[in-house]
């Protein structure tokens, strides 16, 4: 089981040395990964690239791991991805979880890269079968509705390769996690839907003849305080501002409190399956926020 914590500013922004020290001090709670969001204009113009992030990150300790959730694949060219990919899993073995993911908070940002929104999951088909197939080491020839190229190669590829976990919660994304993904990538699901969800993908994954998904993950807003009062009031702040509606649409799905109930609120989904916690904390500091995952995942285990 895997449990990570968000790259906040701090990690993402601060000078060198203070990075360093901020990523020392989360591989030394014991925490497993840290995780990246991809936008290349969200809303009022905020982003970051999820790859080059995860390159940062990585180049900043050996054995910490970064998952891209979720990379919006869709507005890139997947040949161009695919060398993305191979060279940072020359630089960086096993250090990187890829999660995809199709977009549409904000369509705008997808019609602004050139592509239109309601093909997104087409692309994202289409990329995700180019990645896989290049990721085996052997020349590809491929014909498709939005790309088509003969003989792309990329050596060396990935060793070992490099997980791809798919997120989304329609019925598109939970095919395409059980015909492409090595798990489904959760979000805004209660631990039964969730459960249910898993069992959904694994039994697809079986008819495509494919090794039962094992890194099911979910992503999850949490407000940490001792004063559950408090740790709402900064939650719902934290995600009204990102995702600019009220704070009652996702009350049910992010949890505040406490670590300890928090872990306990996270339990059930360990339960159904879990094995990746992406865990954004939402808490007085940022140091706080890590300390927080760090009990969170004693807890759990």
């Amino acid at each position: 089981m895997l449990i990570g914590t968000l790259a906040t500013p701090k990690l993402l922004s601060s000078p060198h040395k203070e990075r360093a020290r901020y990523v020392s001090r989360i591989v030394g709670e014991g925490i497993d990964h840290v995780f990246v969001a991809d936008h290349v204009s969200f809303h009022v113009g905020t982003g970051m690239d999820g790859l080059i992030n995860a390159a940062t990150l990585t180049a900043l300790h050996p054995s910490l791991k970064v998952c891209v959730g979720v990379y919006l694949l869709a507005l890139r060219h997947p040949v161009v991805v695919s060398r993305q990919l191979a060279t940072l899993a020359e630089s960086a073995p096993g250090q990187l979880i890829l999660g995809v993911g199709v977009g549409g908070e904000d369509r705008n940002e997808i019609a602004m890269c050139g592509v239109d929104p309601a093909t997104r999951g087409r692309r994202t088909d289409e990329c995700l079968a180019v990645l896989t197939g290049l990721f085996s080491g052997e020349p590809m020839d491929f014909d498709g509705e939005f790309f088509s190229f003969k003989r792309a190669w990329i050596k060396p590829h990935p060793q070992p390769q490099i997980p791809i976990v798919i997120g989304g919660r329609a019925d598109a994304s939970l095919a395409r996690a059980a015909r492409y993904g090595d798990g489904w990538l959760g979000i805004w699901s209660t631990a039964t839907r969730y459960a249910e969800v898993i069992k959904q993908v694994d039994t697809q994954a079986s008819a495509h003849l494919r090794p039962t998904p094992h890194m099911h993950g979910i992503q999850i807003w949490a407000g940490i305080d001792k004063n559950r009062d408090h740790a709402r009031a900064r939650l719902s702040k934290a995600m009204q501002n990102f995702y600019q509606v009220p704070f009652e649409r996702f009350e049910k799905y992010s949890p505040f409190g406490t670590a300890a109930e928090v872990a306990e609120y996270l339990a059930p989904y360990r339960d159904a399956g879990c094995r990746l916690f992406n865990i954004m904390p939402v808490a007085e500091s940022e140091e706080a926020g890590i300390a927080a995952v760090a009990e969170i995942k004693q807890r759990l285990q």
